[in-house]
C-alpha cells in the first residue's frame, strides 16, 4: 500500500511539472514514478498517507505564500544592507533549539531558514539548530533569536507536521 500511494504521489507530481496528457509524457510519468519507488521507495516518509490530510494541505496551502512573503521581505532587507555605503552586518552562528519533533519538520524548518536570504541553516544536532545570520540582534538573548529566525515558520509547520 506505501509503494501505490508513492507512486500515486509522484505520478501526480509529475502530471503537475510536466501539464501535459500526452501518452509519451504520460508512459514516461509512470515509467520514471515507478522506478523512483523501486529505486528509493525506503526514503520516503513512513505514513504517507498523512501527508495528503486535508487539514495537512490546507496549513500547506497557507505556508507557502506565508513563506514567500517572509523571503521578499528578507531579500529587500539584504538589498538595504549590499547597497548601504555602511554595510550595517554583525554576522554570527546562532544556537536554539526547536520544538518540532518529526524529521520531515525540521527539514522543512531548515530549508526555510536557508531559503530566507540573511540566513543559512548549518547543522541541525537533535533539535538545535545552528544558523549563520548576516544581522545577529538580541545579544544573549537566544529565545528571541530563535523567534526572529524560526518563530515565524515553526507555529505553522507544528501544524503540517506534528
Amino acid at each position: 500500500m506505501k509503494a501505490i500511494i508513492q507512486f500515486l504521489i509522484l505520478f501526480a507530481l509529475w502530471l503537475l511539472l510536466t501539464w501535459s496528457l500526452q501518452v509519451a509524457d504520460v508512459v514516461a510519468g509512470v515509467l520514471v514514478s515507478l522506478l523512483t519507488v523501486a529505486l528509493m521507495g525506503n526514503m520516503f516518509i513512513d505514513k504517507a498517507i498523512r501527508a495528503i490530510h486535508p487539514v495537512r494541505v490546507f496549513w500547506m496551502i497557507i505556508y507557502v505564500p506565508y513563506l514567500l512573503w517572509y523571503i521578499l521581505i528578507a531579500n529587500m532587507d539584504v538589498a538595504y544592507r549590499v547597497l548601504n555605503p555602511a554595510m550595517p552586518i554583525r554576522p554570527g552562528i546562532i544556537k536554539f533549539k526547536t520544538g518540532l519533533k518529526t524529521e520531515m519538520g525540521k527539514t522543512f524548518l531548515a530549508n526555510s531558514i536557508t531559503l530566507t536570504p540573511g540566513t543559512l541553516t548549518v547543522d541541525i544536532i537533535g533539535d538545535e539548530f545552528f544558523v549563520h545570520w548576516i544581522n545577529v540582534k538580541h545579544d544573549g538573548n537566544p529565545k528571541a533569536q530563535a523567534e526572529e529566525v524560526a518563530g515565524k515558520f515553526e507555529r505553522i509547520l507544528r501544524r503540517i507536521f506534528e
